[in-house]
Formats: structure tokens, sequence, C-alpha cells
């Protein structure tokens, strides 16, 4: 069967969830390649501008478009793709036309409609029933967002499976060993936290954790195109001298800042399944985590957790893992080898498998 992947994804800025479809279908990539099938099978369709040099071999890529980016998907994807199976792999696909899959990765718009605008709850809440209604698979990315989607009607529970996302892409980014000095960090002294002002992203818990005369000499390095003007008008908390931002990072800069930090600081109220901490610990950096969401399914007992009710128990845990050696020296084990488990091949041949059936 001819099968052809949405590569809307290609021409937008990439989020967590490009990054998840970028990674897995470069892995069903391989997979095709390793079985010697895939050409002239699969091809990979995005609209005219998008990313192309994404490394394929088996699989097909086709570029070219009269249309772009939502206009693109709902109306010259399906006409392209023919009677070929389709798979959306970013929450999103063409509601008229009928898919083989579809990957809708956490319920977010209904756990935490106050981080989106409401326009885009709108949008969200029409179509993902209707595309999870015109598919004949719906995939998420951990048993916590498959009850999530049941729980909030976008499908019924025995029609959703699980795919969970691979980490192991860090093992192959070259860590960036100069972007210590050129912020002016020194390996053990600060945790790192990727920042953004999305409410469920909870990073004025952090910013209240180390105005905590407790951890005075730690900072925060805090990723992202934030400033303290910014996020003191928005969050309410105002950044305390310990609070450095980075500025957005590469993924070079942020592999070395993980690797050098005490830990990741992950605050999240939800999350539908975690990447920032997992990615940490593959990389041998404890994390921090709230209890929340998917994070203690995927993060298991490898995470150091601290409840969002508690600034107190952040800063106590920070500070622990901060001043013990030994104790992050096993968290960093302990954290490499649960993350191990979760490769991109494992996704690919989960995905290979729901296709097949």
């Amino acid at each position: 069967m001819r099968t052809v992947i949405n590569g809307r994804f290609l021409g937008a800025p990439q989020t967590g969830v490009q990054r998840v479809a970028l990674n897995l279908i470069q892995a069903m990539d391989r997979l095709l390649a390793e079985r010697r099938c895939g050409d002239g099978d699969w091809t990979l369709c995005a609209p005219s501008g998008a990313q192309q040099q994404i490394g394929l071999s088996a699989m097909a890529f086709r570029g070219e478009s009269l249309l772009k980016g939502q206009a693109w998907e709902q109306f010259e994807l399906p006409v392209a793709a023919g009677g070929a199976e389709l798979i959306n792999l970013c929450n999103a696909g063409p509601i008229m036309a009928a898919s083989a899959l579809t990957m809708i990765h956490d319920a977010q718009v209904y756990l935490a409609p106050e981080s989106y605008s409401p326009a885009f709850r709108r949008w969200y809440r029409l179509a993902l029933p209707r595309l999870a209604a015109r598919s004949r698979r719906v995939v998420t990315v951990s048993d916590f967002s498959r009850r999530m989607l049941a729980r909030f009607g976008v499908a019924p529970i025995e029609r959703i499976s699980v795919v969970p996302n691979g980490v192991d892409h860090m093992l192959a980014v070259a860590p960036d060993a100069a972007a210590l000095g050129r912020l002016g960090l020194a390996a053990g002294s600060y945790v790192f936290a990727f920042g953004s002002l999305q409410p469920h992203k909870n990073l004025a818990l952090l910013l209240r954790a180390f105005a905590d005369p407790a951890l005075a000499d730690l900072r925060l390095v805090v990723s992202g195109g934030l400033d303290p003007a910014t996020v003191a008008r928005t969050l309410g908390v105002a950044p305390s001298r310990n609070v450095l931002f980075a500025g957005r990072l590469t993924d070079g800069e942020i592999r070395a800042l993980l690797e050098a930090a005490v830990c990741l600081a992950c605050p999240s109220t939800t999350e539908g399944f975690g990447l920032p901490p997992m990615e940490a610990m593959i990389l041998g950096c404890p994390a921090v985590a709230a209890p929340t969401g998917a994070m203690p399914e995927v993060c298991g007992p490898a995470a150091v957790y601290a409840p969002l009710d508690d600034v107190g128990a952040w800063v106590e845990a920070i500070g622990a893992l901060a001043s013990d050696a030994d104790a992050r020296a096993e968290r960093s084990r302990l954290g490499r080898r649960h993350a191990a488990r979760y490769s991109w091949r494992r996704s690919a041949d989960r995905l290979s498998e729901l296709l097949a059936t």
C-alpha cells in the first residue's frame, strides 16, 4: 500500500511536536531502508518552501504545491495523497479526508486552556474529534494522554494506541563546549530550565524558588526568547539576580549546558509526555519534576519529584542535588539507564506494527 506522510510541519518553526515528527520520520526511514522497502511506496509530502534536507534514503520527498500552511493541508494534501494511506504526526490533518493514522500528542487544549488563545482552543476542540473520527488509527505518546483524549471525547479509548517518544536524538548532537564560557557559567553552579510564558509551564514557581536565600549561590539558567521585564509583567514575579535568561539556544548549546548543570527543573502543571526531563536524563543531567501529567509515567523512579503547591520542596530538592555530589552522580546514573529505554527505533517499530494491523 502506498503511504504518504503529512509534512506540513517542515514549513513551521520547530517545537516539541515538530521535533517528535522529524525524529520519528527519520527512524521510520532507517527502518524501511533496513527492510529494503519504501522506495516508491512511501512519500513525505510537504508544501513548497518546506525544509528538505532531512536525510531520507528509503522515502521519497515531494515539496511542490500551489498552497501553503493549513490551506495546503486541508485542500491540496488529500489530492496529492490520492488513495494512499495518509499519516499525520502533528495533531492536525485534512478533516475531510480519511487518514490511516493520526498522532495527537496531548490533551493540553482541554487541560490547560489558559495557555492557548481563544481562537486556537475553538479550532482544536472542533478539529481534533473530527480528525480522530476520520482516522483508522489514533495514536498518542503516553498512557496519560491516551486517557485524557478519551476523557474529553476526542476518541474512544479502545481506538487510541500509544507510541512513546524517543530521546536518543540528544546523543547525536555535538555539544558546544564554549557555551558555558559565553554565558559566564561554571559546571555545577546552575540549574537549567526551558523557558515559556505559557501558564502550564509554570516558570513562576522556579522564580519563587530561586528567590529563596537557600539557593542564592546557584543560578537558574532559562533558555528561550524571554527577558526579565516581560517575565515579571506576565507572570507577576520579578526574577531575582541569580536568574539568567540565556536567550534562544542551539541544540549543541543546550546539550553542553545540560551536561554541566546540577539538574534540569520542570515544574509543568501537565505534560503529555515530558520530553525535557527525559532529554536531560539521557545526557546524565538529573531531573527535578512535578508529579503531574505523564511525567511520573514516563520519567518513572529516575526523576526527583516535588509537589507544585510547595515551593520549599523545590528549594530542598534542588539544594540537595547541588550539595551532595554522590547523590547527584547516582541520579545521573539512574537517569541515563532509564532514558535509554526510549529510543526512536523502538518508536518506529511500534508505529510500523500499528500500520500493519
